[in-house]
């Protein structure tokens, strides 16, 4: 059985619902930080910062972690980075660390930041390679927290994780670099990754997460489809793969059946009706697996 720590804050609500949507649900206990899974896999679950879990997981606490990429970078951990889960605290998609100074002011880039400059950051080391790589010495100060407030008052310029960038202009803030893009990382430990039946339930959990991911935003479709028209409605499929296509018990009809983004979906029925589809049903999916 295997150890995994998640992470509190702004990933905690998106971590439980991937996980349920994994049929790994997250059952909490009388004691926040230590719920449950019913899965003969995973024996201990734990809620961290996500900030401590690369480390945690690296000194073989834990077997298995989620955490942002930025935070194993930042603290430089020695652990196997399992999947990318493209997630975040809106849902789908990166985040990015940011360089921002007052809206009013001429610098356009990290390289226009004067020297000595007073730099806040929840990312200290990170800040200060991505100066000293770009020959600008600064004074990087530790943030923790509401680290856009501190400029111009306390600091010059702002270090700060961002999705879209709203909270650092509703402060006065503009972006003039970034230093990374991040994603959620399952990362695990590696001398568990190198013991075989640890290393199995890992690529099992994996596998259950990533069909999840990979099932956003995409339906399943089926259709009825005559012979004559069959030619022209697999052209019209935006298909993942080739469509599956097998013929009606004693009919001139084929059932064609495939998988699109949802996003194409309005656009794509009415088109696949003109073309000569019948009978289609478009589903929801709850996994993917390759």
């Amino acid at each position: 059985m295997i150890s995994i720590a998640l992470p509190k804050g702004s990933l905690e609500e998106q971590t439980y619902l991937l996980f349920k949507q994994a049929d790994l649900e997250i059952k909490k206990t009388d004691r926040d930080y230590n719920p449950t899974i019913r899965d003969p896999r995973i024996g201990k679950i734990k809620i961290l910062r996500p900030q401590e879990i690369p480390g945690y997981v690296s000194d073989g606490y834990f077997d298995l972690g989620i955490s942002g990429l930025d935070w194993v970078r930042e603290s430089n951990a020695d652990i196997v980075e399992v999947a990318d889960l493209p997630y975040s605290k809106q849902g789908a998609g990166n985040v990015k660390i940011v360089i921002a100074v007052p809206k009013d002011s001429d610098i356009e880039s990290a390289k226009d930041v004067k020297p000595g400059s007073r730099v806040a950051s929840e990312y200290p080391n990170l800040t200060k390679k991505f100066f000293e790589d770009r020959g600008v010495p600064v004074d990087v100060h530790f943030s923790y927290g509401a680290t856009e407030a501190k400029v111009p008052d306390l600091m010059d310029v702002v270090v700060d994780l961002t999705e879209t960038g709203s909270t650092l202009r509703k402060n006065g803030l503009k972006i003039v670099d970034i230093i990374m893009e991040s994603s959620s990382k399952l990362i695990a430990n590696r001398k568990s990754w190198e013991d075989p039946v640890k290393r199995q339930e890992i690529e099992e959990i994996r596998t259950l997460l990533l069909s999840v991911i990979e099932a956003r935003g995409k339906v399943l479709l089926d259709m009825n489809v005559p012979a004559d028209k069959l030619d022209s409605v697999i052209e019209a499929l935006p298909s993942m793969k080739r469509p599956t296509v097998s013929q009606l018990y004693k009919s001139d009809f084929y059932a064609v059946e495939t998988v699109v983004n949802k996003s194409e979906v309005n656009l794509l029925i009415p088109k696949l009706k003109a073309l000569g589809a019948e009978d289609i049903l478009e589903m929801d999916i709850s996994k993917i697996v390759y």
